[in-house]
């Protein structure tokens, strides 16, 4: 590849990228400055295969392999709206793959620390704000313990087959969840609630 074909792809990418941000998100009501600039300076095609790259700013959940999903843009914002990071937080970010929403996290909070949903997030440590990357069938009580006295978790939550947004807070030792809105999520399978025996 030459200069000239490598600045042009570069050219290219940074205009997927404002696009992305002017007609999904800003339209949608994700308008906090500080997000968006983190949605500026975090390339989304570094996080998908070479393969997929072209649709890496397209207006819905990308593909990854092995069943893994990169949630849409306008997911993540949402996201990030309903959480409210500041750089007082400390974050952790539990998903697969996570590696986009951390990033993202990290132009806005003051330490992110990722593990895989399937991982020993449970032994992660306190964080005031949890970021869940996926959908949520059951919460594990052991989430709470993951989150300061005062913190939050925001994620994606599976109710009669539909995904929405929630945003948790810890009360009395325990995570009340609320339902924010409905969002493109896709579910975790080591967040998938235990399959009751029938007939």
């Amino acid at each position: 590849m030459t200069v000239v074909e490598e600045r042009a792809g570069v050219a290219e990418t940074e205009s997927a990228r404002r696009a992305m941000i002017d007609s999904q998100l800003r339209v949608s009501g994700v308008n906090d400055p500080a997000i968006l600039a983190a949605f500026l300076a975090v390339p989304r095609e570094d996080f998908v295969p070479e393969a997929r790259r072209a649709v890496a700013y397209a207006d819905r959940a990308v593909a990854l392999g092995d069943g893994e999903v990169l949630s849409p843009a306008l997911t993540y914002g949402q996201m990030l709206t309903a959480a409210e990071p500041t750089a007082d937080d400390s974050v952790l970010v539990i998903g697969n793959p996570g590696g986009y929403l951390a990033a993202l996290a990290e132009k806005l909070a003051g330490t992110v620390t990722l593990v895989a949903a399937g991982g020993d997030w449970a032994k992660a440590g306190e964080y005031s704000l949890v970021l869940v990357d996926g959908a949520i069938e059951a919460v594990p009580a052991a989430l709470a313990g993951v989150v300061t006295a005062e913190g939050r978790v925001v994620g994606g939550m599976v109710e009669r087959g539909v995904t929405r947004l929630a945003l948790g807070r810890k009360v009395a030792g325990s995570l009340a969840m609320t339902v924010l809105a409905e969002a493109d999520f896709a579910p975790l399978a080591a967040f998938a609630a235990p399959r009751k025996w029938s007939f």
